[in-house]
């Protein structure tokens, strides 16, 4: 009788676990399930899971994982180099993850430390680009993202995608940045005009927006400082 041969297709989408990390999130899934994501294919004999599942049986845990070598991984049946060498890598990045400290993140605790962190990679910039530093409540960056690239002279950013952005971070407090490509960091009207909005919208939803800093050519202006916010 001729093996059958275990595809994804022939599982039902809500059974597949990449299917069901989209729709339920991560922290819903087995250990077998999350180790098929990485394992990506199982055999003629096995689906992805059934041997991830089995995986973990002849480890004799997640922990005992951990601790095996490409050798000893390829040893088992249906694993080869490279499923070997994915897995290793998932579990690479998790212990990377596990030994970093809240205190490596960088702290704001004025201005200039803000104006530290993006000073190098704003202060040649061509077009104005809006970045906000997402805070936790002792005030250290987890999050440094750019919300949005303007044209020569102009940077547009809605209050919603500012704090779409914080909510989704779980951030404590905002500090926004953005450029003028033309060295002055003097702010300009508009910049005034939309610290206040993003200053008024924090306050409602309860993220404090510290600081909005205009960064220049190697210059820097806190509107905070300036009284303007």
């Amino acid at each position: 009788m001729e093996a059958h041969s275990y595809v994804l297709r022939d599982i039902p989408s809500e059974e597949r676990p990449r299917e069901r990390m989209m729709t339920v999130g991560a922290e819903a899934l087995s250990q077998a399930e999350l180790l098929a994501i990485l394992l990506r294919t199982g055999t003629k004999r096995e689906s992805a899971v059934m041997l991830a599942a089995r995986i973990l049986k002849e480890c004799g845990s997640l922990r005992g994982l951990v601790d095996m070598t490409v050798e000893e991984l390829t040893a088992i049946r249906g694993i080869g180099p490279a499923k070997a060498v994915q897995l290793l890598a998932g579990i690479e990045l998790g212990r990377r993850l596990a030994k970093s400290r809240q205190s490596d993140m960088p702290a704001i605790r004025k201005p200039q430390d803000a104006a530290d962190l993006v000073m190098d990679e704003m202060r040649y910039l061509k077009k104005e680009h809006f970045i906000c530093l997402f805070l936790n409540t002792k005030n250290q960056v987890i999050v440094k993202e750019t919300l949005s690239v303007g044209t020569l002279n102009a940077s547009l950013v809605h209050p919603r995608e500012v704090f779409r952005a914080a909510i989704k971070c779980s951030s404590a407090s905002i500090v926004c940045v953005h450029n003028h490509p033309s060295g002055d960091p003097s702010p300009s009207p508009e910049d005034i005009v939309l610290t206040r909005r993003l200053k008024e919208a924090g306050e409602l939803v309860g993220i404090d927006v510290l600081d909005h800093l205009v960064i220049g050519d190697n210059r820097f202006v806190s509107l905070k400082e300036q009284g303007l916010m």
